[in-house]
Parts: structure tokens; sequence; C-alpha cells
């Protein structure tokens, strides 16, 4: 199968807001059979990376869920959503410039200090386990538009995740894909236990 005709129904798949700002790159040097470099503020384009050697491996279900995962999470990335960590870091910075123009250089360290904190809590949260877990989620939401069913979706996604891991190389996963993985069996209905809330 040429890439061109996979990325081309992969684009038919994906969400039109997501459209806009992500994009498929044929990448077959890579060893993953898909990647996503975390998305900056600055960046507005947000490439997914696509060995398409490795991922003709994966069955049609198992690509269309996980692409919907990836464009899930880069999606969620929200830089400028305002939350109490971003009023923060606006704080921190204007609250350093006043020191600043007033040549207060502790005023200046507590605010700056201040937002670095923030900072690193934005971006804390936007890489955590939560993020991968919220984007499968969305994926299955986004899935249950395009025919599938939630268990179905939940399945294949799950599969999806060990199918790569074998493809790849790997013999065992990292803790977020197990954490993923649980939880998609209690979706999917084949575990009764799932991810507590908290």
């Amino acid at each position: 199968m040429e890439p061109n005709f996979e990325i081309r129904r992969l684009l038919d798949i994906m969400p039109a807001s997501a459209r806009m700002t992500t994009k498929i790159v044929s990448k077959p040097e890579q060893a993953k059979v898909i990647d996503a470099v975390f998305p900056l503020p600055w960046n507005q384009e947000r490439p997914i990376y696509i060995n398409f050697d490795l991922w003709l491996r994966l069955a049609k279900p198992q690509r269309d869920l996980i692409l919907l995962q990836k464009v899930s999470w880069l999606t969620g990335v929200k830089w400028f959503k305002p939350n109490i960590y971003k009023g923060v870091v606006v704080a921190g910075l204007v609250g350093g410039l006043i020191e600043s123009a007033q040549s207060d250089v502790v005023g200046v360290a507590v605010a700056g200090g201040l937002s670095a904190i923030a900072l690193a809590r934005i971006w804390r949260n936007n890489k955590s386990q939560e993020s991968e877990l919220s984007a499968d989620a969305t994926a299955i939401k986004i899935a249950q538009r395009r025919g599938y069913s939630e268990t179905e979706a939940a399945q294949h996604l799950l599969s999806a995740i060990e199918a790569i891991a074998k493809i790849e190389g790997r013999t065992s996963f990292n803790f977020s894909e197990l954490m993923r993985c649980q939880n998609l069996r209690a979706i999917a209905g084949l575990s009764p236990v799932g991810i507590p809330k908290n």
C-alpha cells in the first residue's frame, strides 16, 4: 500500500479540528511505529511521524485507534487555555517586570521563581499519565462517531498498544502503557479492575 493513500485515509478519520494543526509525516528510518514530539507553545504544526513499513503490520482498526489516540494527545496539550497555573505564570512575569523597573533584585527573583514553578507544573500536567488516559478516552469517543462501539474501540486500542510493542521488539511495557492497558481492559469489559480516579 502506498503511504500517500494511507495518509489520505487517516486524515479522513481525524476530527476536522485536528486537521488544521496535525500533519502526518512518513519517516521510514524511525524505529517506532508511530511517534510525535511533545508540542511546545511556539510550534503551530504538530507532526505525527509514521514508519509505514511497520505501520502496515497493524490491522486497520488498530491503526485507526492508535492514530486517534496520538491526535487526541497532541490536540489535548493546551498551552494557552486559562487556568490557575497560567494565571500564576502571567502574574509572575508582570511582577518581575514591575520589580525590574524598580531595580528590586529580590522581587525579580521571587517573581521569576514563581513563574518557573508554575511553568514546570503546566509541563508536568501535559506530560502526565493522566493526559495519556484522557487521550485514550477521547480517541474512543471519536471512534464511536466513526462507527466503532465503545468496547470495540477499547479492544482495538488495547491490541494496538500490545502489537506495537511486539513490532518494535520490546518485551515489556513502560508504566504509562501498563496503566493505559489496564484502563482499556476495564472499558472493554475484559477486567473488572480499572484505574482509580485519583
